[in-house]
């Protein structure tokens, strides 16, 4: 019978606990007492994408905040419950991060779903999160795209400069990104290939990240 996949979660836990752990059994002793990460990584919830693993990054390095499309809401208060929001308001106050990433990445359902409509009809609250990004599909389409590839590549780039704009909408964002005392950052991460392209603000363009 073969191994299910929690099963497999099982004994990777076990496995952690046992091996991997005692390798940073120090990091951690010294982590119980806080956290202190250096960068707020915004990123999408797609499971092909992993944050420490991207960046080469260990344990208290990264608060991380993940979900579909690695969207920023535009900042407000609110009485319901603004989860993204809130920590992100959380990385800026409380943890004083020095850097954000809004990381996006090629073959985003997320941002493929909006040329299908139809798509969440099951789904009304990811149908609904996505209505966020609704502008971007149309700034897309008015570059009039050759093809689903290029629309495809097009649409998750500008979605991360639309998040970017949207950063600033946070309290002190562009006062402590215009006194250099937090850093702005765009990726686009390239899952099939591991290139990483960081948004140049100047040139409005992705560059590949090189070493």
């Amino acid at each position: 019978m073969a191994q299910s996949s929690i099963e497999t979660l099982f004994e990777g836990a076990i496995k952690f606990k046992e091996e991997n752990f005692l390798a940073y059994k120090e990091l951690f002793e010294n982590l119980k007492e806080g956290q202190n990460p250096h960068t707020l990584f915004v990123g999408c919830a797609d499971s092909r994408v992993v944050p420490n693993l991207i960046t080469n990054t260990l344990p208290g390095e990264l608060f991380v905040v993940r979900n579909i499309a690695n969207i920023v809401p535009p900042y407000r208060k609110a009485e319901e419950y603004l989860a993204t929001t809130s920590a992100i308001e959380y990385a800026l106050e409380e943890l004083q991060v020095e850097n954000i990433i809004i990381c996006g990445h090629s073959h985003c359902g997320g941002c493929a779903a909006l040329y299908e409509e139809d798509h969440f009809t099951k789904m009304p609250n990811v149908q609904n999160w996505l209505k966020l990004i609704e502008p971007v599909k149309k700034q897309v389409l008015a570059l009039n795209p050759q093809n689903k590839a290029m629309r495809a590549y097009l649409t998750e780039q500008i979605n991360i400069e639309k998040q970017i704009m949207n950063l600033f909408t946070y309290p002190n964002v562009k006062e402590k990104y215009l006194a250099r005392t937090l850093h702005i950052y765009g990726w686009h991460y390239i899952i099939e290939s591991g290139e990483v392209y960081s948004y140049d603000f100047k040139k409005h363009e992705f560059n590949l990240l090189k070493g």
